[in-house]
């Protein structure tokens, strides 16, 4: 039971509405408490994405998340238009908006299923064996409802700002729906930037301004498979940083995901 004797949320987001959303506990941001985190948004972006006019013959390849300022912990309103149709190639948006202002726009593209296993090749290094990883507790590093919703093991080799981990939830993006095994996965990447830091939190800010997913294979995902992340975080030497994931689901490597970075001291301006 949560507080109050209330019970506890089994997902991220409850349906208020054909096109609202209200976000639960579990969706609270790292960086404050009154924001969404990004995941659990990048997630429910890509659950309302891949209900839109469903195409069976398309793959969905690439997703392109802008964060538009403060995500905050409200009900949440999601629409989904197609900008460019087509036969082979199409491009979708949607579009979330919170407290009375658009927060985060995505974008993907979806592309036609082709049979290419005969030329397939040029994939990463695996990523270490769950059983050679060790628990990690994120809240001893961040705060929000959001990390304490996931389970996370760190990988053997691990410096600061580079390092593999594997994690995963026991939740459902949205109350009551399936979601596509995608969504779920997307669902998760964006914590990618907090799981191997180069800068201690406590100094310094570098919440990300996007998420940018390309995808080799469809990733297989759901409440309690694994997603895994290979990362190297860059920190430039005029505010600008940049996290560099290669994505794993329990079967190998699917792609890869970029995050720039707004790095700052703690206290400072901006």
């Amino acid at each position: 039971m949560g507080a109050l004797g209330c019970p506890v949320p089994t997902a991220y987001y409850q349906r208020l509405d054909a096109e609202r959303f209200q976000p639960t506990e579990h969706a609270q941001g790292a960086w404050n408490a009154h924001e969404q985190h990004m995941a659990p948004v990048s997630g429910l972006l890509a659950h309302a994405l891949e209900r839109h006019a469903p195409r069976p013959d398309l793959v969905m390849a690439r997703v392109t998340y802008e964060i538009l300022g403060l995500i905050s912990l409200e009900p949440t309103t999601v629409r989904v238009r197609t900008v460019r149709p087509g036969r082979t190639i199409e491009l979708v948006e949607a579009v979330a908006s919170a407290g009375g202002r658009e927060v985060v726009r995505a974008t993907a593209w979806r592309l036609a299923v082709q049979e290419t296993s005969a030329v397939a090749g040029g994939l990463p290094r695996a990523l270490p064996a769950r059983e050679r990883c060790t628990p990690l507790d994120a809240t001893a590093t961040w705060s929000g409802g959001y990390i304490r919703s996931i389970e996370v093991l760190r990988g053997p080799e691990r410096a600061p700002g580079e390092g593999q981990a594997w994690l995963r939830t026991p939740l459902a993006l949205v109350e009551g729906e399936p979601s596509t095994p995608l969504a779920a996965f997307l669902g998760l990447v964006d914590t990618a930037n907090g799981m191997n830091v180069r800068l201690d939190p406590a100094a310094w800010v570098f919440p990300n301004l996007d998420l940018s997913v390309h995808l080799h294979r469809t990733p297989q995902g759901g409440p309690g498979r694994w997603v895994g992340f290979d990362t190297l975080v860059t920190v430039g030497a005029g505010g600008v940083g940049l996290t560099s994931t290669t994505l794993y689901d329990e079967a190998g490597p699917v792609g890869r995901a970029e995050q720039i970075l707004t790095v700052r001291a703690l206290g400072a301006g901006g």
